[in-house]
Formats: structure tokens, sequence, C-alpha cells
């Protein structure tokens, strides 16, 4: 359709023309003539009834267009008509910050506004507004070109050194992955009943017992059951050195990187003291006052990874230590409970081993003994 005078009126994805563009014609060179080309302008009219027509006079007659540029750069646009803004992208920048549009020029084609011109008019602004001048058809909100965590401004790589606890923790994993040759089985458990179990303890008003608490006196009655597991290879001697006590380690995420602190003889503590010293631990590894006596020395490692929200993980195993338990989170599923289908609180739990220390039979039956305790915690009260 005919548009009318005041422009196009036709917009594409938010980019629309202040004025038709001019219809050329290219002259063809009279035989004979020079070979300069001259191009004229047919001029364009608009009645009063908005349609629009080709005049009828002679293009000697028409005056001839400049075709020189024109600078977009100087003065603001008028403030009516649409706006040379092909982008969506561009317009919701500069609506974000309270940019008008209309005073700025642009350096694309035709004085299209584009997204770096934007972002030059809000530098600008910023530096307007950190020196005290106001700036006109801005808002004062302050301008904030934020990155994705971890990427430069310049896109150049970093080298972060492996030193302090990082430096640490790789070594150990390293030299774990060189000579343990680990092997993981899990197994889906059904922790209703021991969350009902906690929740009876805490209700009684004693000191309150937590679940890691619970889960490491479990720990300590299968490793009684299957010592094998509580137990270290000696290399050079070429013997497996089952070890009388159970030094229970826990992985603790911080802020300085993943720790292990071991709780001393857990084997002797009952859930109260676990809970205790769980805590006391906990503590100090988040404010950095661990001593190298309260990290060393584990003989098996209980690892709650659930608590990232997470149900299963293959994690390398603490040297020298032979084994490691997750715990993956407790999250309500569809479970068969005698012989119906229920919603239960489900915790999948898997064991790491070395497998030089035992077979898959010893490993398994450990496992089922722990998703025992954990579905049916009266099967505990059997080993206190």
């Amino acid at each position: 359709p005919a548009g009318s005078g005041d422009g196009s009126g036709n917009v594409l994805v938010g980019y629309g023309t202040a004025e038709p563009p001019a219809r050329r014609r290219r002259v063809r060179p009279v035989a004979g003539g020079g070979s300069a080309v001259t191009t004229a302008a047919r001029a364009t009219t608009s009645g009063d009834s908005g349609d629009s027509g080709t005049s009828g006079a002679s293009e000697d007659s028409v005056p001839a267009v400049d075709e020189s540029p024109v600078a977009v750069g100087g003065a603001s646009r008028p403030v009516d008509g649409p706006v040379p803004v092909i982008s969506p992208l561009v317009r919701r920048l500069a609506r974000e910050h309270g940019l008008d549009l209309r005073r700025l020029p642009g350096s694309g084609p035709d004085g299209l506004i584009l997204r770096a011109d934007v972002e030059e008019a809000l530098r600008r602004t910023g530096e307007a507004a950190s020196s005290g001048a106001s700036v006109p058809s801005v808002s004062a909100e302050p301008v904030v070109a934020a990155l994705p965590a971890g990427l430069s401004a310049t896109g150049a790589e970093t080298r972060v050194p492996l030193k302090g606890v990082r430096g640490a923790v790789a070594d150990k994993l390293s030299r774990s992955r060189r000579e343990i040759p680990d092997a993981t089985c899990w197994v889906d458990a059904d922790a209703t009943e021991l969350l009902r179990a906690r929740q009876a303890m805490n209700a009684a008003g004693a000191p309150k017992i937590s679940l890691l608490a619970l889960l490491a006196r479990i720990c300590t009655a299968a490793l009684a059951r299957y010592p094998e597991l509580n137990s270290r290879v000696d290399t050079e001697a070429r013997e497996i050195v089952r070890l009388g006590h159970v030094h229970l380690g826990f992985a603790a995420q911080t802020d300085r990187g993943l720790v292990v602190p071991v709780v001393r003889d857990a084997h002797a503590r009952g859930a109260e003291a676990l809970t205790a010293e769980f805590a006391r631990l906990t503590e100090a590894a988040r404010t950095g006052a661990l001593t190298p006596g309260e990290l060393t020395g584990g003989t098996f490692t209980l690892n709650n990874y659930g608590v990232f929200g997470v149900d299963g993980s293959t994690p390398i195993i603490n040297h020298p230590e032979a084994a490691m338990l997750g715990v993956g989170r407790i999250v309500p599923k569809p479970w068969v409970h005698e012989g119906e289908l229920a919603v239960r609180q489900v915790v999948q739990l898997s064991l790491t081993f070395d497998h030089r220390v035992c077979d898959g039979g010893t490993a398994g039956g450990f496992l089922r003994y722990v998703a025992d305790c954990v579905e049916q915690p009266s099967v505990l009260l059997r080993t206190l």
C-alpha cells in the first residue's frame, strides 16, 4: 500500500524510515557523449488524499540530488517519528537504562543505531555522572557491565596456581587414581523410617541428633561386620593392613576447598557424641582452624554429597583408605511399601572400594547392611 508523506509506516522488527527513499533511475549515456553518467531522481509527491504518485515533469526540471555522505555523529535526530533501530536487543538495552534513542545519533548505514552506539552513550553517561554533570533523558541507575563468572574482560586465559589446599587435594586425588583400582556399587534405600526415628529422638528434649551422626553410627556397625573395608594396602610389603580402630573422615566443602576432617575412634561414640564432634570439626573447617592431626589418619570416609542436591556419585577414595560411602539427597519418590505403591523418602547409597582389599561380595554385603539399617533402624539395635 502507498504510504503518506510522513513516512513509510512499515515497521519490521522495530525499524522504520523517517522518509520514503527517493526512486532513482540511471540515465543511459548518449552515443558520442562523454563518459560521465548523470543520475537524477524522479520527484515523488503526495496528494491531499494520501495517495502517492509520480510527477510528469521532465528530468531536466528536477533538482539534482546531493549525493554527498550525511554525517550521523553530529546533530541529534528529531524527537518525532520512528527510530532507525533494527535490533530489539538494542531497544531493550536502551529502555532498561532509560536512554532516549531519538536523541542518539547512529553510526550504522543510513543512521542506523547499533548496539555499540547505545553502549557508547551509556559509557559517556557514566562518566558524566561520576563527574557531577547532568545528562538529559538518562536515568540515574548505575551502568554495570557484568561478565559471567570465570570469564575475563579480555577473553584471555587465566592460570590458577595449584597450591595450598587446592594443591594438596590435587596431589592426593592424583595419587589415589594412580595406585588404587577402585570400583563402585550402589543401591536405593527407603529412608522414611530413619527420618521418623530421628524425629522421635529429637522430640524427646535431649540434644539434637544429626542425620550425619546416624549414618556414621550405621557405618561403624557395618565396618565391624566387614573389617576388610577398614584397612589399607602396604604396597612395599604387599600386605593388606586391617585396622583395629575406626577413624571416620567426612568430606566438608569450605571456601578454602575440600577438606576431610577425621572423627577419632568413631566406633566408640554414640549418636550424641558423634553429632557434637561433627559440629565442632565442621566449624573448625569453615574458619580454617583444623589442626594437622584433625585432617590425617582417617581409615574410612563418609561423603554426604546430597547436600549439593545430587543423587549419586562415584567419588575418588581418600588415599590410603580402602573405601568411601556416598550418600545422595533424600527425596520423595514412588516406592513399593508393604505391597502397595506409596510415596517414600528415598536415598541413593554408593560404596567406592579398593578392589585389592576385597571382592564384590564383601562390598555388596557392606552396602546391603547399611541400606537395611537405613530402611529399618531397628536392625542397628542388634549391634548396640
